[in-house]
């Protein structure tokens, strides 16, 4: 190749980057609603807008990363700007502009430069554990009509339900995904639907194993690491990076995952994880993001800037480390009929994870009277029923909160 040549592919290549770094960054500075919205987002400005890709490839991308564990709108991302940058640069490009305004922002806040100290600061931030009540009660009706429509994927969250409030912990939840799995395979073959299209992604099959390899490599030996190395930032990372391995159905679920990695060995307080759980519902970009105020507010060192990093990084790996390994195999896989099943095995289960951790730590965590229940109650049937945005419910509650509060001083 010329250096003519060569300089030209180079041209080409950095306005690429910067054109996917820019659309992403805007889409981070302005998707708010969760996954399901900014997949939305992202189909108006890319697919339509940009023409990036026609809907039916788009489809296929977003039926992987709904197949997939981990944030689906942020390996949906990936994946976009993998295929628009013609390699891996661009799916970390977009990954990186889509990730880093949230992120970023509840740094600031676990910083302790977002929210003043004093008695109705603490009634505001009380707020905000209601809001989390409020949203996660949304998550669970939603996921509960679409995952759970029939009475055996009911039964199957149940059974989760059942298993992580009595065994508990990590190993309660990685049990219920694994029980809704095998119970899938034998209760509802009936009910999946091969997928009409198929696309097959030029990726080499082999870049796809390694990464896959990586991905189950990290899964197994950092829990083992960290116990065998008194290092508390490998901890860290290793709680983190389990917590985005095991994530199906939505950012929402990261929550019970994330309680038991953090709020248990006291890293952080429940306090602490509530009032971030509820500020990240305001933030526009994935919910992953808590990853950074969680990191940065940890008691144990790393903390601050470091933990936020390592937190957010671990978080996303396992995620990335997935859409990328599965795009070449993907459309081969996809039309079996048992993975299907196990697949809506497992999402059922994830209903159950999440309905328990509605109770406990966010209902526990949050509800201290009768006009929290109505703050809370409020929020719900505002998300449920009127369909009014995420934003504006994070800003009501807290500011009823706060006003309750105020009006008491007199």
């Amino acid at each position: 190749m010329s250096d003519a040549a060569a300089e030209q592919k180079n041209d080409l290549r950095d306005h690429l980057l910067r054109e996917i770094f820019f659309a992403f960054l805007k889409l981070g500075l302005t998707a708010f609603g969760g996954p399901i919205a900014h997949l939305g987002y992202f189909r108006d400005d890319l697919i339509l807008r940009r023409r990036w890709m026609d809907e039916a490839a788009y489809a296929d991308l977003v039926a992987l990363c709904q197949f997939l564990p981990g944030p689906a709108s942020s390996q949906v991302a990936f994946a976009l700007g993998f295929m628009r940058g013609k390699g891996l640069w661009g799916g970390l490009t977009a990954s990186l502009a889509f990730t880093a305004p949230s992120a970023f922002i509840l740094f600031i806040f676990a910083s302790g430069f977002g929210l003043p100290d004093g008695s109705l600061a603490s009634s505001f931030v009380h707020g905000l554990k209601i809001v989390a009540v409020a949203i996660v009660a949304q998550a669970v009706w939603g996921m509960a009509k679409t995952l759970t429509p029939d009475r055996q994927r009911a039964a199957i969250a149940l059974l989760a339900v059942a298993v992580t409030t009595l065994i508990g912990g990590g190993l309660g939840q990685i049990l219920a995904i694994a029980l809704g799995a095998g119970l899938g395979l034998v209760l509802c073959r009936g009910d999946v639907q091969r997928p009409p299209f198929d696309r097959p992604i030029a990726i080499p099959r082999r870049n796809g194993a390694m990464a896959l390899a990586v991905f189950g490599a990290l899964l197994l030996l950092l829990p083992l690491l960290s116990w065998l190395f008194d290092w508390q930032a490998l901890r860290l990372f290793a709680a983190f990076y389990r917590s985005g391995a095991l994530v199906f159905g939505g950012g929402h679920v990261v929550l019970p995952l994330l309680q038991s990695e953090v709020v248990a060995p006291g890293w952080v307080t429940s306090g602490v994880f509530l009032t971030g759980y509820g500020l990240a519902q305001a933030m526009p970009g994935p919910l992953f993001t808590f990853a950074a105020y969680l990191g940065a507010a940890m008691i144990p060192s790393p903390h601050g800037l470091a933990g936020a990093l390592i937190a957010t990084i671990a978080i996303f790996l396992p995620g990335l480390l997935l859409v990328y390994g599965m795009l070449p195999f993907w459309h081969e896989i996809r039309s079996r009929t048992s993975a299907q099943a196990a697949m809506a095995g497992t999402n059922a289960a994830v209903v159950g994870l999440l309905g328990a951790a509605l109770y406990n730590p966010v209902w526990i965590g949050a509800i201290g009277g009768s006009f929290d229940f109505l703050l809370a109650l409020t929020g719900f049937l505002l998300g449920v029923v009127w369909k009014v945005p995420p934003l504006a419910i994070v800003v009501l509650l807290p500011s009823c909160a706060w006003l309750r509060a105020a009006l008491g001083r007199f």
